[in-house]
C-alpha cells in the first residue's frame, strides 16, 4: 500500500471514530465529507441548535507537532468558504454555527468545540 492510501485509510479511520464521539454525546450526523469544489468539510453535525463543521486531523509523530497545528489559516478560510456553501445551499436559517477540531494524537482523543471563528 502506498504511503499516500495509508494515510487516507488512516484519515478515514479517524473520521469514523470522530463521529462514533460525536453520536455518543448527542450529536446527529448530518453529513460526512461533504464537498464544495475541492473543499471538503469531514463531519457537519447538529446539536441542540448549532450546526457544527468538523475538521478531523491526527498524527503519531511529534516530528510534525499537533495535528490541530495543521488547521491553518489557509485550512480555516477553506472550511468557512465551505461552511458558507453549505448554509446557502441547505437554506439554514434560525440556526447558530460553529467550527470543532477533533484530533487524534498519542492514541487519545482530543475535541476542541468552537475551535476558531470566521475570519473577516
Amino acid at each position: 500500500m502506498t504511503e499516500r492510501r495509508f494515510n487516507r485509510k488512516k484519515g478515514g479511520d479517524y473520521e469514523k471514530l470522530a463521529e462514533k464521539y460525536l453520536i455518543e454525546n448527542k450529536f446527529s450526523i448530518l453529513e460526512r465529507n461533504w464537498t464544495a469544489g475541492h473543499k471538503e468539510i469531514d463531519l457537519i453535525a447538529l446539536k441542540d441548535n448549532t450546526v457544527v463543521f468538523v475538521e478531523v486531523k491526527g498524527g503519531s509523530s511529534k516530528q510534525y507537532g499537533h495535528p490541530s497545528e495543521r488547521v491553518d489559516k489557509r485550512k480555516r478560510e477553506n472550511l468557512i468558504n465551505a461552511a458558507e456553501r453549505y448554509i446557502l445551499a441547505n437554506n439554514f436559517s434560525g440556526y447558530d454555527f460553529r467550527f470543532d477540531i477533533i484530533t487524534f494524537y498519542d492514541g487519545k482523543l482530543e475535541h476542541y468545540p468552537d475551535a476558531f471563528q470566521c475570519e473577516e
